[in-house]
C-alpha cells in the first residue's frame, strides 16, 4: 500500500542512517573503479602477458562471468542477513584486489579478477537492498539514487588516476594497491554496521538454505522474469554505449586520443549532476514517471553520440548517454527492491539481475563487435537501443508504481500496473 499524502513528511535521517548512507556510498564508488580500472589497464596487461586483440577481449568476458555468479552470495543475505553477506563481499573483494596487483600470470589476473567480480557485484546489490529497508520510503529513491551515482564517481576518479599510476614503478598493479586504501577502512568501519531492521523484523533466522529453483516455483516467479526482462533489454545498450564511444569516435569521426579524453571527461564531470538527481526524481514524480524520463533521455544520448558529427554535438550527446547508463540503474534498483517481500528480496534481486538480466550485460558486446566489423560502430550501436525502448515499455505496461511504498513482509509481487 503507498503511503498517503499526510505521512510522507519528510523524516530527518538518524545518526546511525546518516553514517550507513556514507558507508554503502563509499562502498559502492568501487564498482565504478573496478569497472573503469579495467578497461583502462587493459593495454597495459595485454602487452605484459602477449595478448592479441581477441585473448583481450576473451579475458574481459572471463571476468564479467564474475557478475553471473555474484547470484550465489546475493541470495545468502535473505538466509544469512544484509550485514553478513555485506561484510564478507567487503573483505573478499579487498583480498582478490590485493591478490590481483601480484599476479604474475593472465590465468591468475583473470581468476582474481572474476572472482573479485563476484564479489564486488553482489556488496552493490546487497547495498540496494540494505538502502531499501534502511531508509524512510519517502526518500528511498534518493539513497539508492545517490548512493548508484557513487559507482559513476568512482570511475570518473579512477579515470583521473590510472594514467599518473601507470607511471608508478609498480605499473597498472598500482591501481589495485591504491584501491585497497579505502577498503581496508571499510573493512573496520563496518564494525559499526546493524543488521537491516526490517530484515531483522521480518525475518529474523531463516534456518535451511531456499533451493536455488524455489524462487521460480513460487508466486513470485512471474515478476522476476518480467524483471529480469528489463534488465537484460536495459544492459543491451548501457553496457555497449560508453564501452564502444572511444572506438566510434576514433575509427569512425575522426577524433585523436586527445579529443577523446577531453570529450569523456566533459561528459563524465557534467553529467554527475544529472546522475546524483535521478534518485530524487523518482521521489518527486514517481518510479513509472521517472523511468519514462530517464529511458527516453537515454536512448536520446545514444543516437546522439553515435550518430552526430562535430566535438561539441557529440560530446553533449556523450553527457546524455552517460547520464542513461548510470541514472538506469537507480530506476531498476527501485522496482527490484520494492516489489518483493523481506524474505525474497535479495533473492529476486539476484534472480533478476545477476542470474538473468546480466546475460544482456555478458553477452551483448560480443555481438555488436561482430556487427561493427560489417555496419559499424555507429549503426551497431544505434541498432541496442530498441533494447531500452522495450524495456520502458514494459516497465509501464507491467509494473506498479511503488514511490514511497512501505515495504512489509508481504509486498505484492504479482499484479499489473493499475494496481498502483
Amino acid at each position: 500500500m503507498l503511503m498517503s499524502e499526510s505521512s510522507t513528511a519528510r523524516v530527518p535521517f538518524t545518526t546511525y542512517q546518516k553514517q550507513l548512507f556514507v558507508f554503502l556510498s563509499v562502498a559502492t564508488f568501487f564498482e565504478g573503479y573496478d569497472f573503469f580500472a579495467l578497461t583502462q589497464i587493459l593495454p597495459e596487461v595485454a602487452r605484459e602477458f602477449q595478448l592479441t586483440k581477441a585473448e583481450g577481449g576473451a579475458l574481459i568476458a572471463v571476468i564479467n562471468v564474475g557478475t553471473v555468479l555474484a547470484c550465489l552470495l546475493v541470495r545468502r543475505a535473505d538466509r544469512w542477513g544484509r550485514k553478513r553477506v555485506l561484510t564478507y563481499t567487503i573483505a573478499g573483494y579487498t583480498c582478490l584486489t590485493f591478490l590481483t596487483g601480484l599476479t604474475t600470470s593472465v590465468w591468475t589476473f583473470a581468476a582474481f579478477q572474476l572472482v573479485a567480480r563476484t564479489f564486488l557485484i553482489a556488496e552493490w546489490a546487497v547495498s540496494m537492498v540494505f538502502a531499501a529497508e534502511e531508509f524512510p520510503p519517502e526518500r528511498r529513491g534518493m539513497v539508492i539514487g545517490v548512493i548508484q551515482a557513487f559507482a559513476s564517481l568512482g570511475a570518473i576518479v579512477c579515470a583521473g588516476v590510472v594514467p599518473f599510476l601507470l607511471h608508478t614503478p609498480y605499473g597498472w598493479r598500482s591501481v589495485y594497491f591504491v584501491g585497497i586504501l579505502p577498503l581496508v577502512i571499510l573493512a573496520f568501519a563496518r564494525r559499526g554496521l546493524r543488521e537491516s531492521s526490517r530484515f531483522a523484523a521480518d525475518v529474523g533466522d531463516r534456518g535451511e538454505a531456499r533451493p536455488l529453483l524455489a524462487i521460480l516455483k513460487s508466486k513470485h516467479r512471474k515478476r522476476v522474469l518480467q524483471l529480469a526482462l528489463i534488465w537484460a533489454l536495459t544492459y543491451v545498450s548501457t553496457q555497449n554505449a560508453v564501452t564502444f564511444w572511444k572506438l566510434f569516435a576514433m575509427e569512425e569521426r575522426g577524433f585523436s586520443e586527445s579529443d577523446v579524453g577531453l570529450a569523456i571527461s566533459i561528459a563524465a564531470v557534467a553529467s554527475m549532476p544529472l546522475v546524483f538527481g535521478a534518485g530524487k526524481l523518482l521521489d518527486v514524480v514517481g518510479r513509472r514517471p521517472g523511468a519514462l524520463i530517464i529511458y527516453t533521455l537515454a536512448i536520446a544520448g545514444v543516437l546522439g553520440c553515435y550518430s552526430l558529427h562535430g566535438f561539441w554535438p557529440l560530446t553533449i550527446s556523450l553527457v546524455l548517454g552517460i547520464f542513461g547508463a548510470s541514472a538506469v540503474l537507480p530506476v531498476l534498483n527501485a522496482f527490484n527492491t520494492e516489489l518483493f517481500p523481506t524474505a525474497v528480496r535479495a533473492d529476486a534481486f539476484a534472480w533478476a539481475n545477476n542470474l538473468l538480466g546480466r546475460i544482456g550485460y555478458v553477452v551483448s558486446p560480443v555481438f555488436v563487435a561482430a556487427a561493427a566489423d560489417t555496419i559499424g560502430w555507429g549503426p551497431a550501436v544505434r541498432l541496442t537501443t530498441i533494447g531500452p525502448v522495450l524495456a520502458v515499455i514494459l516497465i509501464l505496461a507491467l509494473l506498479p508504481e511503488t514511490r514511497a511504498r512501505e515495504l512489509g513482509s508481504e509486498s505484492p509481487a504479482d499484479g499489473d500496473a493499475r494496481g498502483a
